[in-house]
């Protein structure tokens, strides 16, 4: 009998290449956007703009990698911003308010994130529940811990070693912060690992073709935990960006970051379906957004249009991965 083999589907291999379908779109997206507010946008087409753009996307860029790996095994988080929130509240009241070491409130407030995310994984593998309805659920018990854990106030300005990612340097006359150079790391990082590892492969195999995945003896419940664990930890990088770009931790923050997140993964060319497409992908979704709302402040539009125009690019960028898949 022959034995059935590990190789992830012609589809997820696919999905790996690049440039690719799935990210080349989303790029002529993102050069026809910047060409047109460098027209029509005054002061747009300059590094400065950029880098702005890019330390504004930052929090939301970080969860949205995470989001990628999770919806690539055709599953959802939409606790992800909340998770944040906690994190940067346990990191910002244990060493503000509690006077722990810098350090340890951020291994802390990383192992909460962490944990939590192992608990999602848990309850879709073992439990078998829907992704949508855990995270879901999850949203609201941490919004509520939230609430409870910080009697509803924020903590002020943390210590300056929590705020190492806001520092800037300058670069071709444009300032930018170590955290964006930690955000386009990451990016690079993930694409490495979905692109070089086993592991990575067996991710988009799964999102792609689980039965498969299952016959071919891969711990299908273990990567999927080990998925929404990691997703986890990165809610809690992003709690530190957070930490910064809010000048404190609010129990406040976090309500948008699940449908900013998944607007840059969806434009970036990621199937919701699982098994199709690529993080740098996501950043380049992470951009557009980005373009699309500093252009359009830029040029006086009204930030309403703002969530007008996000909309029809979602819209767009789902229906045509529906015609991708139909057409394949």
């Amino acid at each position: 009998m022959t034995q059935p083999s590990t190789a992830p589907p012609p589809s997820a291999r696919q999905g790996l290449t690049l440039p690719n379908l799935s990210t080349l779109g989303p790029l002529i997206a993102l050069l026809v956007a910047t060409l047109f507010f460098a027209i029509f946008a005054p002061n747009f087409f300059k590094l400065s703009t950029f880098s702005l753009i890019l330390q504004q996307a930052s929090i939301v860029g970080v969860i949205a990698i995470a989001q990628t790996l999770i919806i690539l095994t055709a599953g959802i988080d939409l606790s992800c911003g909340m998770i944040m929130a906690l994190s940067s509240m346990v990191i910002g009241k244990l060493a503000v308010e509690q006077g722990w070491p810098v350090a340890l409130a951020i291994l802390t407030g990383l192992a909460v994130g962490a944990i939590i995310g192992w608990i999602n994984g848990v309850l879709i593998t073992l439990v078998k529940l829907p992704p949508f309805i855990v995270t879901l659920g999850m949203y609201s018990i941490v919004f509520a811990l939230v609430r409870i854990y910080s009697k509803a106030t924020s903590v002020p300005m943390p210590p300056e070693g929590l705020t190492f990612l806001a520092q800037r340097f300058s670069l071709f006359g444009a300032t930018f912060s170590y955290g964006s150079l930690m955000l386009l790391a990451l990016f690079l990082l993930t694409w490495l690992y979905l692109k070089s590892t086993a592991p990575g492969r067996h991710i988009y195999a799964l999102g792609n073709n689980p039965e498969a995945v299952r016959l071919s003896g891969i711990p299908q419940n273990r990567l999927l935990i080990s998925v929404y664990t990691f997703a986890g930890l990165l809610y809690g990088v992003a709690a530190l960006l957070l930490l910064e770009r809010i000048g404190g931790a609010s129990p406040e923050a976090g309500q948008t970051e699940n449908l900013e997140s998944i607007t840059a993964v969806v434009i970036g060319g990621t199937s919701l379906f699982g098994g199709r497409g690529n993080v740098l992908g996501t950043l380049i979704g992470v951009l557009i957004v980005g373009v699309f709302r500093s252009g359009l402040t830029l040029m006086g539009v009204d930030s309403v249009y703002q969530y007008l125009v996000t909309g029809i690019l979602i819209i767009l960028a789902v229906a045509t991965d529906q015609f991708s898949r139909r057409k394949s």
